[in-house]
This record gives structure tokens, C-alpha cells and sequence, in this order.
């Protein structure tokens, strides 16, 4: 069965490097604290890092002057032996412990053919959220060229038999000891073991029986989804360029993602909240219940979403989770009332210390995404609005680690 599953050599740093100095937090955590990096720089030093061989985002704007600098760290670091095979053709099973409790994923590699991040698409992988389209060349500018890839792309999969994952995990002393150290700022503990021969194949044997029960769909993006359009964007470029039988086998048709799976109690779903700013929150209230009742999604009043400018509350129902009817209009209104702002909040404390009474201010806090809700909304609706929900805590994302080769050598 096509299930889009592959084995990689995925190459780790050499023993003796400090493994604490050279795993970072994905690029797109972080993004208004420049003090997190400031952090991460001083912790790093002059040792050898993925901090060297990515770009946090919070640096994108630079990226033509730093990408360069990247390259050469990438070179460097292969020349010097500092990047090794550790796992010749195999996954990684990892286990990340946070506050949230042990979190088993395993890094693949899987096939770009098999993704597809359109509104619509009923391709094997899929985007979980809108992808905003003006946000992927920069990160393919990064990709296009490179000789590693650093996965930070956590891919979800709905195993409520717990049969692809969690047996590994269960075995885990039997299987070669890869990694076992803290990770900086806070990032909890990470270990890993190689998956190979007689393990990597029961791997793609319950690969097998999931797909058989996916309906069309077996793994979700949960995180990264802009940063595998970048890869899918590259590879796509580079195929029409290659005779079919290259095509089949070159190293930049795969992306290396960690595979988790959507039941892991670990694996937390937050709400994204919205704050608008300078606007007339009754008047905008007016106008989102008539927007519902043209639409005939005026549910009345319940906890499905809740609306606050720092005096009044407002309180919605919806028949299903109601973020895209609220994104559609948002979305209306901001381009109607160019005097307005929007961010988009982490929890709800964060929230109301933003909108304050007369500040002319109001937010919008949705009720979570429930995890069993995610696969089917998907099948039946299509990917949800941006900002939906975030899959833990910005310091339990995942870290860059391990690399691949993408391209041939």
C-alpha cells in the first residue's frame, strides 16, 4: 500500500559536540521575544548548533543577508565530520518529556508527492490550517539550494489503538540508544533510539492497517505546515526539471517530519484567542450578529465563543466549532476599517490584560479545538482557519536535531 511512508539516513551531530548547545526550538516560536534568541545565542557561543544552520523567524526580514552564512555553517559542519549517518536507512523514535508529560513521536521521512496544502485536497497528507500563501517563498529561499534539511514539522496521526508509535516505545531498551540530554530554555528532556530492520517494517506494516481506516486521510500537519509548503514548493520546482526515473528516487522529493499521534495525553490543544484593536466593540458586535443571521449561524447565546472589550461580554453559540465564521468576517471587517489591528493571543490571562476597559479594545476567545474533532472537521470541511489552535507551549515544539541530505551526492 502507497502510504507515502520512507526510510532515510538521518545524520546526527558527532559524539563528544554538546548536544544541549546544538538543539534549538523550531524558527517559528519566539517571534516578538527577541530576548528568547538573545538567550539561545549566549547558551550557544561559538559551539557548533542548529542555530547556525536555520532562521528563526524573528530574523526573516534579514534572511537574503543571512542565508549565506547558513550555507556555509551546512558545508562546515559536513566537511568537519560535525554531521554523521547515525541511522542509515530507519526512522528515530523519540520521547520529549515537557510539563505536559512524556511525548513519543518518530521522525520519517515522507513523500512530497503525497501532500498536497490547497483548500480542498484530498491528498493522503493535508494542512490542518489556511496557508498563508505570501509566507512561503521566504522559507523556501531558505530551502531552495541547501544541502540539509532540519526537520521541525510535527505530523499528526489519528491512532486511537495506539498501534504505530507506542509498541516502540514499549520496546525501547531493546532498540540502539541514539540521544538522551536537557534541552535549553526550558524545553524538557529528549531521548532517542534508531529504528531499524525488523522494527522499521513493522512500523510500515501498521502504517499499512491505519491507512486501510483513514478514509482518504492519514496525517495532518500539526505544526511547520508553511515550512513543508516551502519543501513541496522546492521539490516541485526542482521535479520539472528532472528525467522521470531521477524523480523517483531524488532525496528533495521527501521532507523528514515527526509522526505523533493526535490521542497522546501529552499532546495539548490551546486556543488562539483574537484581540481587535481601535475599533467601536458594540457596533462591531452589531455587525458580527448580522453577519450570523445572513449567514443563518445565529445560534443565540451559549460558551462556544465569547466576546469582551473590558466592560461587556458577549457570548455566542455555534453548531460546530465557530472560528471560521468568526476569521470570515474579521477578515471583512479588517479590510473595511483599515484603522483596526489584530494579534492573535496565547491564553486567556495574556487576553484580558490586553483589553482593558475604554481602551478601545475587544477580544474574541474561542472555546478550544477538541483533538477528536480534528481529523473529521478536516474530512468533511477542509482546512480550518489560520491561528486555530496551538499544539502545546512555544518551548514544547519541536527542536531542531537531527538533519537529512536533500540533495544528491
Amino acid at each position: 500500500m502507497n502510504t507515502a511512508l520512507h526510510t532515510a539516513e538521518i545524520l546526527l551531530p558527532r559524539e563528544g559536540l554538546d548536544l544541549s548547545r546544538w538543539a534549538v526550538v523550531a524558527c517559528d516560536q519566539f517571534t516578538a521575544q527577541p530576548e528568547y534568541w538573545a538567550k539561545a545565542e549566549a547558551i550557544v557561543g561559538d559551539a557548533p548548533s542548529a542555530l547556525r544552520l536555520t532562521l528563526p523567524e524573528i530574523w526573516l526580514g534579514e534572511a537574503d543577508a543571512r542565508i549565506p552564512a547558513i550555507r556555509a555553517a551546512m558545508a562546515r559542519y559536513l566537511e568537519a565530520g560535525d554531521l554523521a549517518p547515525a541511522v542509515r536507512d530507519g526512522f528515530v523514535l523519540t520521547e520529549r518529556v515537557t510539563a505536559a508529560g512524556s511525548r513519543p513521536g518518530l521522525l520519517v521521512a515522507l513523500d512530497l508527492e503525497a501532500y498536497d496544502f490547497a483548500p480542498g485536497a484530498a491528498s493522503l497528507i493535508r494542512a490542518t490550517e489556511g496557508t498563508v500563501l505570501e509566507r512561503v517563498p521566504p522559507r523556501a529561499r531558505i530551502r531552495r539550494g541547501a544541502p540539509l534539511e532540519l526537520p521541525h514539522v510535527m505530523m499528526l496521526i489519528d491512532d486511537p489503538a495506539a498501534s504505530v508509535i507506542e509498541p516502540l516505545m514499549a520496546r525501547r531498551d531493546a532498540l540502539r540508544p541514539l540521544y538522551d540530554f536537557e534541552l535549553m530554555l526550558g524545553g524538557g528532556h529528549l531521548r532517542g533510539w534508531a529504528v531499524e530492520g525488523a522494527d522499521a517494517r513493522a512500523v510500515f506494516d501498521a502504517v499499512d492497517a491505519l491507512c486501510a481506516a483513514s478514509d482518504g486521510l492519514l496525517y495532518a500537519v500539526g505544526d511547520g505546515n508553511h515550512s513543508l509548503a516551502a519543501a513541496k514548493q522546492c521539490w516541485t520546482e526542482l521535479r520539472d526539471t528532472l528525467p522521470p526515473e531521477a524523480r523517483e528516487r531524488h532525496p528533495a522529493r521527501f521532507a523528514l517530519v515527526e509522526l505523533v499521534n493526535l490521542n497522546c495525553p501529552a499532546l495539548a490543544f490551546e486556543p488562539i484567542h483574537r484581540a481587535l484593536f481601535h475599533v467601536d466593540a458594540p457596533a462591531l458586535i452589531a455587525e458580527y450578529r448580522s453577519f450570523l443571521a445572513a449567514q443563518g449561524a445565529d445560534e443565540g447565546e451559549g460558551d462556544d465563543l465569547v466576546a469582551f472589550d473590558g466592560t461587556h461580554e458577549w457570548r455566542f453559540a455555534s453548531a460546530r466549532h465557530p472560528l471560521r465564521l468568526l476569521q470570515t468576517f474579521l477578515d471583512g471587517y479588517l479590510a473595511r476599517h483599515p484603522e483596526a489591528g489584530i494579534d492573535y493571543i496565547h491564553g486567556e490571562d495574556a487576553l484580558r490584560a490586553l483589553v482593558a476597559p475604554g481602551a478601545g479594545a475587544l477580544a474574541f476567545m474561542p472555546r478550544a479545538f477538541g483533538k477528536s474533532e480534528l481529523f473529521p472537521y478536516i474530512r468533511r470541511w477542509g482546512v480550518l482557519p489560520r491561528k486555530t489552535f496551538s499544539m502545546g507551549e512555544a518551548n514544547e515544539k519541536r527542536y531542531y536535531l537531527e538533519a537529512r541530505r536533500i540533495v544528491e551526492p
